[in-house]
Formats: structure tokens, C-alpha cells, sequence
């Protein structure tokens, strides 16, 4: 059984992943379809906003200190190597750092960034727009199934 230091570790991995699902998913149940009912010079503008507003320590001490706590779970696991839920805790770890972190950083940043260089109101954005929501909206869906399904596995570890 995981106990002592290590048990606090994964329920603190725990907490940070299931807090990203929650957050990941707000957006890909509404905050989205609401950006996307607005006028495209509005939504950019919005979204422009909202990701510089998401640059901030208190989303991104939870995002990347649970890509961090995902990190050194997976290593302790190595060093460890517990007898009771080995797979669970290495699973976790992957799903969040591969399924959440990184594919952030090489799906959602990237439409980000050249949102972030479109003028609201000109046609470039108004064209860009709709293939911004749809595209980062679905790869929100699938950042919002691996950090559940991280806080999900990592839960099954300590069972």
C-alpha cells in the first residue's frame, strides 16, 4: 500500500489533476460555445484576453505543478516501485504529462499564439475564428479526458 510521503504526493497529484480537468472542461462546455456566439471581432478579442489572463501564477502554479508532481510521481514509482498500483501511477503520469501538458504546449499554444497576431475586426481573423474553435476546442475535449482520466488512475493507485 502507498503510504507516508508518497501517499500525500499522489493525493497532491490528485487534487492538481482533477482541478485541470475541471478547468479544461468549463471551457469545452461553455466558456467555448459562448466565445463562439459571439461576432469573430469579439471572440477574438475575448480569447485574446482570456489567454493572457490564463498567464497568471494562480492557473499556472496548478497546470504546470501538476505537470511537475506528474513528473516526480512517475520517477519515484521508478525509484520505489511499488508493489500496489505500479501501472496506475505510471499511467497517471503519462496521461497528464503527454495527454494535458504537452499537448498543450503542441496543440493549443501554437492556435494561441496566432490568434494572439490577428487584429480583431480585420477578415483574416473573422476567417481564422471558426477554425480556432473548432480545432482548440477539440483538442481541449481531449486535454479535459486525460487530466480526469489521470486524477482517475491515479485514485485507483491508492485503493
Amino acid at each position: 500500500m502507498i503510504d507516508g510521503p508518497f501517499f500525500v504526493l499522489v493525493v497532491t497529484g490528485i487534487l492538481g489533476t482533477g482541478l485541470m480537468a475541471g478547468a479544461f472542461c468549463a471551457f469545452s462546455t461553455f466558456v467555448m460555445r459562448g466565445l463562439a456566439a459571439l461576432p469573430p471581432a469579439q471572440g477574438v478579442a475575448a480569447m485574446n484576453a482570456i489567454n493572457v489572463a490564463a498567464v497568471r501564477p494562480a492557473f499556472m502554479t496548478v497546470f504546470t505543478g501538476s505537470a511537475v508532481l506528474s513528473a516526480v510521481i512517475a520517477v519515484v514509482t521508478f525509484v520505489v516501485w511499488p508493489n500496489e498500483g505500479r501501472l496506475e501511477l505510471l499511467l497517471g503520469s503519462a496521461l497528464y504529462l503527454c495527454g494535458s501538458f504537452g499537448l498543450t504546449i503542441v496543440t493549443n499554444v501554437p492556435r494561441n499564439d496566432r490568434l494572439a497576431q490577428l487584429t480583431p475586426g480585420t477578415p483574416e481573423a473573422a476567417v481564422y475564428w471558426p477554425a480556432y474553435v473548432r480545432e482548440w476546442t477539440f483538442w481541449n475535449h481531449v486535454r479535459t479526458v486525460a487530466s480526469a482520466a489521470a486524477a482517475l488512475v491515479y485514485v485507483l493507485a491508492l485503493t
